[in-house]
Parts: structure tokens; sequence; C-alpha cells
């Protein structure tokens, strides 16, 4: 069965998409996304929206962090997108899918994203961030990252899909240490959220 996701014209993203990078919004700026989503999102065929950049992707991309550690993740060959396989990633996320239609398929998006990437026994709190997007490689141009943060304040957590990622939590020193394999939007996560690698 063709997989289904939900894009957004790219002329209706509230604030447009002419920046590289990771740019905050507030609760307003969040009300003027679901409303476009609402107004204006549809679902396509993601293998034609993988090839139009007329169209963002919508994908919810969570850090999950503990103290000052972030969790790093690394994509294995099982993955579904040849592009990503051996890249390692800080964000926990995919495409919201028909499954998660509704009132808010954003937040249902998210939540089945998260159930399904994380085994943990404790209720995340998903603090929105910001808009990520890069539209320097064929990857980041038909899609928008909608960054959200989740503490896990100690408490214990896994990646589900072992065959899928490896993760961990790791320092400063790893991330900086992973930054050649990191995907573009991780790297670009990284340097609004931390401080830049040095070297």
């Amino acid at each position: 069965m063709t997989e289904r996701v939900l894009v957004l014209p790219r002329e209706e993203v509230p604030g447009g998409c002419d920046y590289i990078g990771l740019r905050r919004i507030g609760d307003e700026e969040l009300v003027a996304l679901r409303r476009a989503v609402g107004q204006s999102g549809r679902w396509m065929d993601r293998a034609a929206a993988e090839t139009d950049p007329t169209y963002k992707q919508l994908v919810p991309y969570v850090v999950v962090r503990d103290g000052t550690r972030a969790f790093l993740m690394e994509r294995t060959a099982a993955g579904g997108d040849a592009r990503l396989h051996h890249r390692a990633t800080i964000g926990v996320g995919g495409h919201i899918n028909p499954v998660d239609e509704g009132e808010d398929p954003i937040a249902t998006g998210l939540r089945r994203e998260w159930d399904e990437e994380i085994e943990a026994d404790w209720e995340p709190q998903f603090e929105p961030i910001g808009l990520l997007n890069d539209d320097r490689n064929p990857v980041g141009s038909v899609h928008l990252g909608l960054v959200y943060e989740v503490d896990a304040a100690g408490r214990p957590f896994s990646v589900r899909e072992h065959d899928k990622l490896s993760g961990r939590l790791a320092g400063a020193d790893e991330i900086r240490a992973a930054w050649d394999r990191m995907e573009s939007w991780s790297q670009l996560v990284v340097r609004a959220l931390w401080e830049p690698p040095t070297g």
C-alpha cells in the first residue's frame, strides 16, 4: 500500500520557508500553523511528495534531553529511506499519516511517532521549540520539521525499533564526534540549541 503523508503548500506555511535553520515560534504561530493545516493541508502519496518542493511534508521532530545530554541515535540500513542510512540524528519523529486525521493531526502524529519509536513508562511533555527548514538538499526541500523538546528528567527510556535505530544519551563531546555523520536537520538543531562544534 502506498504511504500517504500530510503536506502543506509551501506558500501556506506561516512565516514562509525562506530561511535555513530553526526558527523559534510561539503560541500564536502554532495556532496559525494548525489553522493553515486545517484549511490547506492535504494527504499526498509520499512518492509524489518526495519530488515536489511546492509542498512541505510536515514532520514532528522531538529532541529528548536529560540535563546537558541529548538522545543521540543512529539509523541502520533497515530504515525505509536509503538516503538516511547510517546517519546520526537527535530527532525522534516521522511523517503524519491519515491514521492521525482529526481535530489536530499534528499533535496526534507527534504522539503516535513517540509511541512507535520510544519505549518509556512515563508520560512525555512536548514543549514546542520551532520550525526547522533546510532547502539546500533534496530531503530538506520537501520537508518542514516541527521541533519539540522532551525532558527525560532522569527517567529511563530507549529506542523501540532496535533493528532501525540505536540510541544513547550523549554529552557535547559525543555529539561533536558524531557531527560528520549527522543529518543536516540534526546539525541545524544542535547549532541552535547548543554550542556549535569546535574544530
